[in-house]
């Protein structure tokens, strides 16, 4: 494969297949962070955000059984590499939160809502896209850098399972099998959960798609000859990645995060169009795009300073147990806790 697509093909095909799954994930399984959150706040149905602990467990096991197996070195990855910045998580993951309130979902989402023919979506995602390179490279790159330091080859461990290893060596796969057993438990003590076979079956299917782009970019690193960074989904930094290969594609090459966007458009058209939902829609009220342009802008940022979005920290740094995930994962739902609250119910005192 690699001596017919070259490297860059290569990674990027795994990033579509991955992302084909996750768009239907999206659109059929209706596998959505914000809508979890709010399910679980304002409608007293947590289905769906034991369906995203289902899908970290999933990645959890998968992730550490392919360390174990040598189909994944761990420490070469981004969440276990940069030495983590606990301001950073708990500013960024507010900032994300909160803006996916406002915008009415993530960066995954947005791109499952545009491949259901969701024009608003389109102009998030460009937002969104946008507005994270503005701080990841853009004019506020060294503001950023200044505020929130970045070191990469961390010497100590940045991550639950290493620590564990190289504190008290206990094998790796042991700390993974433990967790996401646990949290693979606890999200099938609820009956109503149980017994939605759909809910799990996608739920899998989003860990599964986590694990499949570990293990493919891994691959391709330690077979082929050219340099291919280690990852797996993501939806901030991405985004801008797909925007700007859109731009420069005849002097530039593919990658796995524009393989992973085009994948998750693709998914979420299929999808819709199988169950019938596909539809051209457009925004009638001018506030609610501005509301929706304005979270927008705030997740870009934020998800670059907490160095993940609700997937990229939510799912993937926790496949790895990396310290960051479940601080940025706290962040990102009592931002988005907040904003919500601000758009339905309003902060005036009861009368």
């Amino acid at each position: 494969m690699l001596e017919a697509l070259g490297e860059a093909n290569t990674v990027a095909l795994i990033g579509l297949l991955g992302g084909i799954a996750l768009g239907l994930a999206a659109r059929i399984g209706r596998f959505c962070t914000l809508g979890a959150i709010e399910d679980v706040l304002y409608g007293a149905d947590d289905r769906r955000l034991r369906m995203w602990g289902l899908a970290i467990g999933v990645a959890i096991i998968g992730s550490h059984a392919a360390m174990s197996s040598g189909l994944l070195e761990g420490s070469s990855t981004a969440y276990l590499d940069r030495v983590w910045n606990p301001f950073g998580s708990i500013v960024g993951g507010l900032m994300f939160g909160y803006g996916m309130a406002l915008c009415g979902n993530c960066g995954y989402g947005a791109l499952a809502r545009l491949g259901g023919g969701d024009l608003r979506a389109f102009v998030m995602v460009i937002v969104m896209g946008l507005s994270a390179y503005f701080v990841m490279s853009g004019p506020l790159a060294h503001a950023r850098v200044w505020l929130f330091p970045v070191e990469t080859g961390a010497q100590s461990p940045q991550g639950v399972s290493q620590f564990l290893d190289a504190t008290f060596g206990i094998a790796p796969i042991i700390t993974g099998l433990a967790v996401g057993g646990l949290i693979i438990a606890f999200t099938l003590t609820s009956t109503a959960f149980r017994t939605s076979p759909k809910h799990i079956f996608w739920g899998s299917v989003v860990g599964l798609a986590i694990v499949s782009g570990w293990v493919g970019t891994y691959w391709v690193a330690m077979t082929g000859f050219e340099a291919e960074p280690i990852e797996t989904h993501t939806f901030a930094a991405p985004i801008g990645d797909t925007i700007y290969y859109g731009m420069t594609a005849s002097g530039n090459t593919l990658s796995f995060s524009v393989g992973s966007v085009v994948g998750v458009v693709i998914g979420a058209f299929l999808g819709s169009f199988a169950k019938g939902h596909f539809r051209w829609e457009a925004c009638e009220d001018p506030r609610e795009l501005r509301r929706q342009i304005t979270g927008a802008a705030i997740m870009g940022p934020g998800a670059i300073l907490a160095v993940g979005c609700s997937v990229g920290q939510g799912i993937s740094a926790f496949s790895v147990l990396a310290y960051s995930a479940p601080i940025t994962f706290l962040a990102i739902f009592a931002g988005a806790a907040f904003g919500l609250k601000q758009l339905i119910t309003g902060f005036a005192p009861a009368e």
